[in-house]
């Protein structure tokens, strides 16, 4: 390596480039502020994906080994730290993650640029703009910086009944999980015994003492539950059940009662680009807790992210896909435009558009007599609807390619990855009994559906005695109306749906024996 920084040849960042921020302006980052960065480095050996073909399952040791960062590689990026007085506190090669902190200004210097602050909705953001530069002896090591722009990265997909404050509230049409489950026939005889589900989390918390009352309500065991910390974020609930803490708790509730005899890990994490990121590799390559399936109900439109941050995302779901791990995902709330309020253009949301991530969208259902009575697609009319619709970064993978994923309906008709791939209740009208902050009501949103697929994988996986892991190949392998009520009456906006697949509730919502039978 050079060993001035201004005699090294410098080159952007392949994906980095970020638009302008839509704020107002405040001046300048704080040259004496703290700011550490997340660094992801090339694997060691490729890893192919199962797109490509590959079954391999690999122990944490064996993936560290082959495809984790190269050591040769983390000692370039510390002389990289060095040379520009950057303090190195975290390096994990099975992440292929190197954090640097240093000050704005350094910061400024290692990665050619300027860091801002904007205010929006009444918070102050440290913003970038543009592409990151970094020296050419790194291009090819470095793939992606993280962090250096805190602004939000993501939001939180449920919605209140009615719309309305969080109160007390319960409809005739509202369920509990376990209702829903036996609707949804999850297999009898399980509980999840064995698996460790973990669940992504962004802002807010839980409070023990209400998930206690809950659960003992319900008539089922409180869960092993841990709470983990990512990048200095913890369980902090606020009190305020229209807050975070309403998506937390939900995620919990649902999951834990529908496989409360498998422990739920809750990685908090910081809402930010590299928190974001950072929160689906640590539990990924959590080689203590080893989670088996991964729970989010956080998004944001696929069009608003960066090119590194999305495939950085996507390249952890292959890792996942090696491990063993099955990741489902909220589809999102707003219809196929993905927009609060709707637009015109259509988008899919990330990362349920990841092709290695089982992506979920909501279903309107009622039942009678124990027995589903109707289920049509999730869609109130007044901007709350299912997510879904085609991607236009994610090319069509090849298990989609008998299902009738339609051309984008945006102008140019894109041919892509199609979302959802699965569906299950999520009208906040129809939704799920829960206690949050000690306020009981019905919340529902596609937020439901992730653990809801989540506890079912769970429990499929105990009956399998094995991990499904990347399970989308089986699934459509199954054909439709095999395995899943087919929902064939509704639409999201753009899209419609149909007999088989659709572009608003996949495959359709769950048949839990079923599918056991089948996988």
């Amino acid at each position: 390596m050079a060993t001035r920084s201004g005699k090294s040849r410098r080159v952007a960042l392949p994906g980095s480039a970020k638009a302008p921020f839509q704020g107002r302006y405040v001046g300048p980052a704080k040259s004496g502020d703290a700011v550490t960065v997340t660094l992801r480095l090339r694997r060691k050996s490729p890893l192919r994906s199962p797109l490509q073909g590959s079954d391999a399952r690999l122990d944490y040791d064996e993936f560290r080994a082959r495809h984790g960062a190269d050591p040769a590689d983390v000692a370039k990026v510390e002389a990289f730290a060095h040379e520009h007085g950057l303090d190195v506190p975290r390096v994990s090669l099975a992440q292929r993650a190197v954090d640097l902190s240093g000050t704005v200004a350094a910061m400024e210097a290692a990665f050619g640029t300027k860091l801002e602050r904007y205010t929006q909705a009444k918070q102050t953001f440290r913003v970038r703009s543009g592409s990151i530069t970094i020296p050419a002896d790194l291009a090819g090591i470095v793939e992606g910086v993280f962090g250096l722009d805190n602004r939000p990265r993501v939001r939180p997909y449920f919605r209140i009944a009615a719309g309305g404050k969080f109160h007390p509230r319960a409809t005739g049409k509202a369920f509990t999980p376990l209702e829903v489950a036996a609707l949804y026939a999850f297999p009898k005889g399980t509980d999840g015994k064995g698996e460790t589900i973990a669940i992504l989390e962004f802002g807010g918390g839980y409070r023990v003492a209400d998930l206690g009352k809950y659960f003992s309500k319900l008539g089922v065991k409180t869960p092993d539950i841990v709470a983990v910390s990512v990048g200095g974020a913890h369980n902090a609930p606020t009190g305020n059940p229209d807050s975070a803490d309403g998506e937390v708790v939900l995620d919990i509730e649902v999951a834990g009662a529908i496989a409360p005899g498998a422990k739920l890990a809750i990685y908090f994490a910081p809402n930010t680009d590299d928190g974001f990121s950072n929160a689906l590799y640590a539990a990924i390559h959590d080689n203590l807790r080893r989670p088996s399936i991964v729970s989010i109900s956080w998004g944001s439109p696929e069009k608003g992210s960066t090119l590194q941050s999305l495939e950085d995302y996507d390249a952890a779901c292959i890792d996942a896909a090696a491990l063993g791990i099955t990741i489902c995902a909220a589809a999102g709330d707003h219809g196929s435009s993905d927009t609060d309020p709707p637009g015109k253009r259509a988008n899919v949301d990330f990362p349920a558009s990841s092709p290695h991530v089982l992506a979920c969208g909501g279903t309107h259902l009622e039942a009678r007599n124990g027995a589903i009575a109707t289920e049509t697609v999730w869609n109130s009319h007044d901007g709350w609807a299912t997510g879904g619709g085609v991607s236009e970064i994610f090319a069509l993978p090849d298990y989609q390619k008998k299902a009738g994923v339609p051309k984008s309906a945006n102008p140019g008709g894109k041919v892509g990855r199609g979302v959802p791939d699965v569906a299950g209740n999520g009208d906040s009208e129809t939704g799920y009994k829960v206690l949050i902050d000690g306020a009981s009501s019905v919340v529902g949103g596609t937020s439901a559906v992730a653990p809801l697929w989540a506890g079912l994988v769970a429990r499929l996986n105990q009956a399998k005695g094995s991990r499904l892991g990347f399970l989308h190949s089986k699934l459509y392998a199954l054909g439709a109306g095999k395995g899943f009520h087919d929902i064939v009456e509704g639409d999201n906006g753009a899209y419609k749906a149909k007999p088989g697949w659709d572009a608003c509730t996949g495959l359709g919502s769950p048949d839990g024996e079923a599918l056991k039978k089948a996988l």
